[in-house]
């Protein structure tokens, strides 16, 4: 499991752009056959990618974590973001269509991976966070979440934001999660941009066309840098940093957030003429 660091407001001024990436940009997340995960020390937060081919792929916990098991002290979501597959939480078998999710409570001993067909294999995307509190494993269908249809088509915003795991959703300990996707001819999402200082948040990219990229903006709203994305790639967003993105055409993304307050509309705005 790869280790990342905290990066301070400060010190955030002074990276350059291999710097910004090598702190802030999870690249490589889905690999075949495997788990790939990464520990952000932010939040303890810890994403990654499954991607079975054949034999099911065990979740096992890593010496970093110090636990006997991953879901030790933990609860996630995971979504499934490729062919149809199954998770398997305590013996307890979850269908996972495209888009489909299942949220996994802190106590999970044994979870595994299963892809339905190996020519098109399940993708499976896993963001994690420590929990206090036992909430009970479920599944969260694409058609079960709470949508919402925001922005306009003036301002190349039109989008539909849908809630997976929220305060009147799923129950969690922690974690509020939830999948974007942007309407064709539409680029920008989360325009006005905010921060929100009670919660650390995770974005990863998807339905990025191959010749496309995402342009992701991060920092203090006068103090902004960019980040240039490609399909299935991940941001880390401190809670001192804006959240906020454009592309070269549509796309979609999974939005996570960890923190001490689990209120959708628990945002610092930034106003756009304050942008720097």
């Amino acid at each position: 499991m790869q280790i990342r660091y905290a990066v301070g407001k400060d010190h955030y001024t002074r990276l350059n752009t291999r710097e910004l990436r090598n702190y802030f940009l999870v690249e490589n997340i889905f690999a075949p056959g495997a788990i790939q995960l990464t520990y952000w020390e932010t939040e303890r937060t810890v994403l990654g990618g499954i991607v079975p081919i054949g034999d099911p792929v065990p979740l096992e916990t890593d010496p970093a974590l110090a636990s006997d098991y991953f879901f030790e002290r933990r609860e996630g979501a995971v979504f499934n973001l490729g062919g149809p597959g199954d998770v398997v939480v305590d013996d307890h078998r979850y269908v996972l269509g495209p888009r489909d999710a299942v949220y996994i409570g802190r106590g999970a001993k044994a979870v595994s991976f299963y892809s339905a067909d190996k020519s098109n294999p399940a993708r499976y995307y896993l963001i994690s966070y420590p929990a206090h509190a036992i909430h009970p494993t479920r599944a969260v269908p694409a058609g079960g979440a709470n949508r919402l249809e925001l922005g306009a088509t003036a301002t190349a915003n039109e989008r539909s934001l849908c809630q997976y795991i929220h305060e009147a959703g799923a129950p969690s300990c922690q974690l509020v999660a939830g999948i974007t996707t942007l309407k064709p001819g539409s680029i920008w999402n989360t325009m006005p941009p905010h921060t929100h200082l009670r919660r650390s948040e995770v974005y990863f990219y998807f339905d990025v066309p191959e010749h496309a990229a995402v342009f992701h903006f991060m920092g203090a709203g006068d103090e902004t840098r960019h980040l240039i994305l490609h399909d299935c790639q991940a941001v880390l967003s401190p809670s001192w940093s804006i959240h906020t993105g454009c592309a070269t055409e549509a796309y979609s993304f999974i939005w996570a957030m960890g923190g001490e307050n689990q209120k959708f509309t628990d945002m610092d705005g930034v106003k756009i003429p304050d942008l720097r």
